[in-house]
């Protein structure tokens, strides 16, 4: 149940006749015609702005569409008021009915909210894909979580979501891995050893070190490098991916597939998918024009072969095989993304950080490219993470050695908290993590302030036993005002799916909550908005049904965002 749609729907019904009548010229496009919530509660329960919108096209002032719509939309039941404003706007206000209806139906249906708008289309949600050389760390945690609620608001409004991981394991930073991994394996044996710059020195490689002794014994020692690179980079590469998994695990993130770059090598895929873009005359011989600004020292033109995506909307052609005969970066990553349209998938979105903001227009021009621009390529980019305790920065254990993993977070706040908290700023804008706010038990804190919404109402349940909501009655302003929140639920999703951004959901979520506690508190001064009617079980009955309403919306939207909802707090 959409009441937006609904009410949209007997607009452009109204609209219809008004161009079957001839009171509008007939063949009017109408998709610009919307309903929404007013800015101002004062001027109505929803807003449309169909005669400001068709005013040009019909040749008509808007205020005389507007009058003619209003009259129309007086006769229909649902419509208790329809005033025209200014220049031609109209504001509607809707019957009580409408409101009891809506809680009815959330009571009647636990999935209200949930939509067919994806119509089961496949995509495929890259996230996270950092190199597999060490634990996450706080920069990932917010791609983590962002990419995993995107995937779960996706699938709410009726997507076939695949959650994936690109194991960036086929560069040099691997072949350090396993040079760093030796040196713990070294020292496993009482060895000791010096951490030449570039290697990784953190803790979290002495387990590792100590799990190839177990497994090979000395064999290696005193080895040189060509014996057992290759074999310690697997050895090394599979450890930091179960690292990787766990802290996954941790912040409650699960992936659907692992995707090795390493697999691309010697495959032939690489080579098919530049064959791809050969074949429609975008692969070439040239050189690159030098890079702008102060010229580098080491620059000097050489010919490369170059993918021409320039020609799908990219600022400069891309090298994709060095002029040595080796692959660029992207060459793999080309392939990469064509293997993802070659599972049919009819939509990808990439989660990178934001220092990939270099990458977005190569990579939206090979998949474009590749796919004839059937498929789209969304790619959101997540700002820093700043840590802070009461304002101060805040500096923790890193047993990485050089950063604060994610584990460090989760360990500090618990992944629910840290989940919530990275969502309250929409993904490309810097997010100041504070911890002491974070879990700080008041309305300025946004976590706690759901979910004490959340288990005031699961304590309102179990004060009340078994006793079923019956028809809502819905008399004050306050009650109103969390109904009219709770009907905007399936078009907040829709709009947060379709513009990939899960950060709407939280704010959403909080506006409920304040409506919500707004009226549990007006219930301290009038003991009528009770929600439990002390020695009346027919008006506690009656009663319960908005509360219990406002509990399936925030438990829904809180899984999305893949937090659990409380039921104490403590």
């Amino acid at each position: 149940m959409n009441v937006f749609s609904e009410i949209r729907g007997a607009v452009l019904a109204a609209l219809d006749g008004m161009m079957q009548d001839g009171d509008l010229p007939a063949g009017l496009t109408l998709d610009a015609v919307a309903v929404e919530p007013p800015r101002d509660a004062a001027h109505g329960d929803m807003a449309t702005n169909a005669a400001m919108v068709l005013a040009k096209p019909a040749g008509s002032p808007p205020r005389a569409i507007a009058e003619a719509l209003a009259a129309r939309l007086s006769d229909d039941p649902r419509i208790a008021e329809v005033q025209v404003a200014g220049p031609g706007f109209l504001n509607l206000s809707l019957s009580r009915d409408v409101w009891t209806g809506i809680v009815a139906h959330i009571l009647s249906d636990p999935d209200f909210g949930r939509s067919d708008m994806g119509q089961g289309a496949r995509v495929n949600v890259e996230f996270v894909s950092t190199n597999p050389t060490g634990p996450l760390h706080v920069g990932h945690v917010r791609g983590a979580v962002f990419g995993d609620a995107l995937a779960s608001l996706l699938d709410f409004a009726g997507w076939d979501v695949t959650r994936e991981y690109y194991i960036n394991d086929g560069g040099a930073q691997v072949d350090v891995l396993a040079r760093s991994v030796y040196l713990r394996y070294l020292q496993a044996f009482g060895r000791d050893v010096d951490f030449p710059e570039g290697t990784y020195p953190g803790d979290y490689l002495v387990e590792v070190g100590q799990a190839l002794k177990d497994k090979v014994g000395d064999i290696w020692l005193d080895r040189d490098e060509d014996v057992w690179l290759a074999e310690l980079r697997q050895f090394a590469t599979d450890a930091m991916m179960d690292l990787i998994r766990a802290d996954l695990a941790a912040l409650g993130v699960t992936m659907d597939r692992f995707f090795s770059e390493k697999s691309l090598y010697g495959s032939g895929r690489i080579e098919d998918a530049l064959e791809a873009l050969d074949e429609k005359g975008l692969i070439y011989r040239g050189t690159l024009e030098p890079p702008k600004g102060k010229l580098p020292e080491d620059w000097e033109p050489r010919e490369q072969t170059l993918f021409r995506s320039t020609a799908h909307g990219d600022d400069v052609d891309r090298p994709v095989r060095k002029s040595d005969g080796g692959w660029t970066y992207f060459a793999p990553d080309i392939a990469y993304h064509y293997d993802k349209i070659e599972r049919g998938f009819d939509q990808l979105i990439d989660v990178f950080g934001a220092d990939h903001g270099g990458y977005v227009k190569r990579m939206k021009a090979a998949v474009s490219a590749l796919s004839d621009g059937a498929v789209p390529l969304d790619v959101k980019l997540c700002q820093l993470v700043r840590l802070y305790k009461n304002g101060e920065p805040f500096k923790m254990s890193k047993r990485a050695g050089n950063f604060v993993t994610l584990r460090d977070v989760v360990d500090e706040v618990g992944p629910d908290v840290t989940r919530f908290t990275m969502l309250t700023r929409k993904n490309d804008a810097p997010l100041d993590f504070d911890f002491a706010k974070a879990v700080e038990q008041s309305k300025d804190n946004p976590v706690f302030y759901v979910q004490y919404a959340h288990a005031r109402i699961r304590s309102v349940m179990r004060k009340v036993g078994d006793l079923q909501p019956a028809t809502p009655a819905l008399d004050d302003p306050a009650e109103l005002a969390v109904a009219r929140k709770l009907a905007e639920w399936p078009r907040l999703v829709e709009i947060a799916a379709r513009t990939h951004e899960p950060h709407r959901i939280a704010f959403y979520l909080y506006d409920l909550a304040s409506e919500f506690h707004t009226l549990w508190n007006r219930g301290n001064e009038d003991h009528g908005l009770r929600f439990v009617q002390e020695g009346d079980t027919e008006a506690t009955a009656a009663k319960i049904g908005l509360p219990l309403a406002v509990s399936v919306v925030i438990a829904a939207g809180l899984r999305i965002l893949g937090v659990t909802p409380a039921e104490e707090m403590r």
